[in-house]
C-alpha cells in the first residue's frame, strides 16, 4: 500500500461523528415513524434533516434506548470498517491495537525476539529465527518447539498467533524466557532472549546466475528497500553484471518512494515514472526520474505474477512503458489506488483512497471493482479456473486496453 506524504488529522474535524456512525444504520429505512408503548410519546425522525444529522440522531437513540448493554467502541469500530469497505477494496479503518503491527513490515524493522513460527497441532514450531535478531543470537534454531513462555505452558493448549505475539513481543531491552523442545534432546532447553530491534529485509536474495547476468529478488517495498537494492546491484556490478533480472513475483507493494527511487536507477533524467489523478487537483502528481541512474543502459528483465501488486506494478509499468525493460510472467494483481492516511486521536487511523495510479502511457493500474469486495479477491481463483495462470491462449486482451510505448510496442492495461 502506498500513502501520500500528507497526513491530515481528523482530531478537530466536525465530520468525525458522522464517519463514526455512518454505517450503524446500514440497511435501515429512516423515513418512517418509530412506534412505542402508549406510556412513551411517539418519536419521529425528521425526513428532511441532513444525512449527517439523521445518522447522529439514530446513533444517539440507539445508545440511549437499546435494550442490552452496548460496547460503544466495538460498535463504532465495526461501523468505520464497514463504511470504508463499501467504498472500494483498499480503503480501510485500522484499530489502534493493530496499527503498529500493520506498519512494521514497511518500516524495515520492529522490536521483539525475531522468530518466524507456525502453530500446528497446538504446538508452536519455529520456522526460522530472523537473521541477526535476538532469538538467533540466543541460540534458537529452526525446528525448535516452544513449550513454555515465562514458565507458562503454550503447547497442547489452544493458542492463537495473536496470543503468541503478545507473549513474545515487547520493548527493546526487556527479557523473555522460553523453554523449547529440540530434536534429539529429551530435556527442555531454557533460553532467555533479550528483546531488540529486528531487521526486516526486503531484498531476499541477489547473486550471479551466470557470467554477466545478475538476479535480485525483492519481496516488498519498505523504507529500507531502495538502500538494500543499491547495495545488492553495486555488489553484482563488481562481479561483472551487465544484465539484470529483477524478480517482483509475489511482491504485494509497499511505500511509493522506494518504488520511484528504484525506477530512477534505470532511467535518465526527465522520464515519467508514474502519475496520479484524484478528485481534487492537489492530489494530481507526476513523478519523474531526477538524475543519472546506475543501471540506465544495460538490459533488464522484470518478473511479475498475480501476486505482484501496487508498488511492484508501478516499477514494472514504468520500465515497460519507457521501453526500458522486458516484462515476463503472468498478469499482475491490479492494485492502483492511492491511500492517504488520516490519524485519529486514539491511535487508530483511516486509510482512504484519494487517487488512482497511471503508468507513463496512461494505463490505469487498478483493476475494476464493484460493490462486492469478495468477488474482487476471488478473481485469482477465477483466473486459475479459466487456465490463464497456465496458458497464454486463455488470456483475453480487450482492444480498448491496448496502449503503445514510445517505440511503438503494444502493452496492455
Amino acid at each position: 500500500m502506498m500513502y501520500e506524504d500528507e497526513k491530515p488529522s481528523l482530531r478537530s474535524s466536525p465530520f468525525l461523528p458522522l464517519i463514526i456512525g455512518a454505517v450503524l444504520i446500514a440497511g435501515i429505512a429512516i423515513g418512517y415513524l418509530f412506534s412505542f408503548s402508549k406510556e412513551e410519546p411517539e418519536i419521529k425522525v425528521n425526513r428532511n434533516v441532513e444525512v449527517g444529522e439523521k445518522m447522529g440522531s439514530v446513533i444517539e437513540y440507539i445508545y440511549d434506548q437499546y435494550v442490552d448493554t452496548i460496547n460503544k467502541k466495538a460498535l463504532e469500530e465495526k461501523a468505520l470498517t464497514s463504511l470504508l469497505h463499501t467504498l472500494d477494496p483498499h480503503s480501510d479503518y485500522i484499530p489502534a491495537s493493530e496499527f503498529q503491527q500493520m506498519n512494521e513490515p514497511l518500516q524495515g524493522n520492529f522490536e521483539g525476539v525475531g522468530i518466524e513460527f507456525n502453530i500446528y497441532n497446538d504446538t508452536i514450531r519455529v520456522v526460522s529465527p530472523i537473521a541477526g535478531g535476538p532469538a538467533e543470537k540466543s541460540g534458537v534454531l529452526a525446528g525448535d518447539k516452544i513449550i513454555l513462555v515465562e514458565g507458562k505452558k503454550v503447547a497442547g493448549v489452544k493458542v492463537s498467533n495473536k496470543d503468541i505475539f503478545g507473549k513474545l513481543r515487547g520493548k527493546k531491552g526487556t527479557d523473555v524466557k522460553i523453554s523449547v523442545q529440540r530434536g534429539g534432546i529429551k530435556e527442555l532447553l531454557a533460553i532467555s532472549i533479550t528483546r531488540g530491534e529486528i531487521p526486516l529485509y526486503s531484498v531476499d536474495i541477489s547473486y550471479m546466475i551466470q557470467p554477466g547476468v545478475g538476479y535480485i529478488k525483492i519481496s516488498k517495498f519498505a523504507m529500507t528497500t531502495y538502500e538494500e537494492f543499491i547495495k545488492a546491484y553495486e555488489e553484482l556490478q563488481k562481479k561483472g553484471m551487465k544484465k539484470m533480472i529483477l524478480d517482483l513475483r509475489g511482491n504485494p507493494g509497499g511505500v511509493l518512494p522506494a518504488a520511484v527511487n528504484m525506477c530512477d536507477e534505470f532511467l535518465s533524467k526527465g522520464y515519467t515514472i508514474v502519475y496520479t489523478k484524484g478528485k481534487s487537483k492537489r492530489k494530481d502528481k507526476i513523478y519523474k526520474s531526477t538524475s543519472t541512474g546506475g543501471f540506465e543502459n544495460d538490459p533488464v528483465v522484470v518478473l511479475v505474477d498475480e501476486g505482484s501488486a501496487s508498488a511492484s506494478e508501478i516499477v514494472a509499468g514504468a520500465l515497460q512503458d519507457n521501453d526500458r525493460a522486458t516484462i515476463i510472467g503472468r498478469r499482475s494483481f491490479g492494485k492502483g489506488l492511492v491511500q492517504e492516511q488520516l490519524d485519529l486521536e486514539d491511535g487508530s487511523a483511516i486509510r482512504l483512497t484519494i487517487a488512482r495510479y497511471y503508468t507513463p502511457t496512461g494505463r490505469c493500474i487498478q483493476k475494476p471493482y464493484g460493490e462486492n469486495n469478495e468477488a474482487y479477491y476471488e478473481e485469482e481463483y477465477n483466473r486459475l479456473a479459466s487456465g490463464e495462470l497456465f496458458s497464454a491462449d486463455s488470456i483475453k486482451f480487450p482492444d480498448s486496453l491496448k496502449f503503445r510505448t514510445p517505440s511503438g510496442k503494444i502493452v496492455y492495461g
